[in-house]
């Protein structure tokens, strides 16, 4: 039945659709994911495929990455929690994969063209609502306005696609003056949106993703970028910080958290370092293998309990690199980080410029942005990274 299908137009079509729905809805995402992977796996052709996935180092790797949840679920003690991440995880199990095996290279401007749209769809709510034109959309708050999604996932993919608007002003010289000027409008716009919701991870994302766009930019001239990060730099943190009620809020939130810390009560900043030191006590004595998959909630209750038991306990370190150290030590962050080294090294190696700038400025962002949550595991950064993985590291010249 599948053979009277265009299955290379299909799997485009679905992909675009895939773009436009990621940032906007997890039900709508899921089910064009189903779809894909079910046509993936009824349409034959497996040979090609599992060469095309086992040419992969990053493919490889990120199967790894995954069969070691599985394997850490042999010695944890709560196995439905267990389970709970393991479907947390399965994107780099089956969906990675599957779309590193059907994107195509002269298809890859229309999954951002959708993205984008989707993107700028998210920030025109954001705006009514912020200017209270319209009454709250879902998420969105006056205060805080992000529709489909905290500002705990919204800020950093706002920040990713705030770079690829201004690559594509830096890089395209084909630009009309007309395209030129609506981008730069779409840029400008994106960037206030920003520093006008809450999500300061993506911020910090944000400025890492100029900075780097920065020395792209003047790859040649060094210490030019650097004199431009100097003086660019602090000039939108200070006048984001003057203009955003929000943005003040939440820097000076930030500071306070951090200079009066202490195990005695509540904050945000106050809590990430509480469970990053409790964490840290149970890594001690598992250092290897970690105490199992599903068995972070147990383990950090108990430890908890013992150094600071007014403090609340916590399923989710807010620290990427914590939890998976936690779950499954060394072995597991080593893991985690070579998905990370295949990207870089295939992104330098490129000899396309885009490749070369999206395929490092993606990794290098979520590396810094993990250090405050677990953003691999979330279901809209972790599908964004898995989507824009599957293009921006494959060799198109070999498949």
């Amino acid at each position: 039945m599948l053979e009277r299908f265009d299955l290379q137009k299909t799997y485009q079509y679905l992909l675009i659709a895939l773009a436009f729905l990621m940032p906007l809805t997890v039900f709508g995402a899921n089910l064009i994911i189903v779809i894909i992977c079910f046509i993936w796996l009824f349409s034959g052709n497996y040979k090609s495929k599992f060469y095309q996935i086992t040419s992969s180092k990053l493919m490889i790797a990120s199967i790894v990455f995954f069969s070691l949840h599985l394997v850490g679920l042999l010695w944890t003690e709560d196995l439905s929690w267990g389970l709970h991440i393991i479907h947390k995880m399965w994107y780099f199990l089956l969906l990675l994969p599957i779309l590193f095996t059907i994107v195509r290279k002269d298809h890859i401007k229309f999954y951002i063209y959708s993205f984008l749209f989707a993107i700028a769809l998210t920030e025109v709510i954001s705006y009514l609502v912020w200017f209270q034109i319209i009454e709250t959309f879902k998420e969105a708050r006056v205060d805080n306005p992000t529709p489909f999604m905290s500002h705990v996932s919204y800020n950093p993919i706002l920040a990713f696609a705030i770079y690829l608007v201004l690559h594509e002003l830096c890089f395209n010289k084909k630009l009309s003056n007309l395209i030129f000027f609506i981008y730069s409008f779409f840029a400008i716009s994106m960037a206030i949106n920003m520093f006008i919701t809450g999500g300061r991870a993506g911020q910090v994302g944000f400025f890492v993703m100029l900075i780097i766009l920065i020395f792209q930019v003047l790859e040649k001239q060094r210490l030019k970028a650097l004199l431009a990060t100097i003086l660019l730099m602090p000039t939108i943190f200070f006048t984001s910080y003057h203009t955003s009620d929000l943005f003040q809020k939440r820097v000076d939130l930030a500071t306070i958290e951090i200079m009066e810390y202490s195990d005695k009560y509540y904050s945000s900043v106050g809590l990430r370092i509480h469970f990053a030191i409790n964490s840290f006590q149970v890594i001690k004595e598992n250092p290897i293998i970690g105490v199992g998959t599903g068995d972070f909630p147990i383990e950090y209750a108990k430890i908890n309990q013992i150094n600071s038991p007014s403090l609340p306990d916590t399923t989710n370190p807010h620290n990427m690199y914590t939890l998976v150290l936690m779950q499954l030590g060394l072995f597991g962050l080593f893991s985690m980080l070579s998905i990370f080294y295949f990207q870089l090294k295939f992104s330098i190696n490129s000899k396309s410029r885009f490749f070369q700038n999206l395929g490092f400025t993606l990794p290098v962002m979520y590396l810094i942005m993990m250090l405050s949550d677990s953003y691999l595991l979330g279901h809209y950064t972790s599908l964004m990274f898995i989507f824009f993985s599957s293009f921006l590291y494959k060799d198109f010249e070999k498949s």
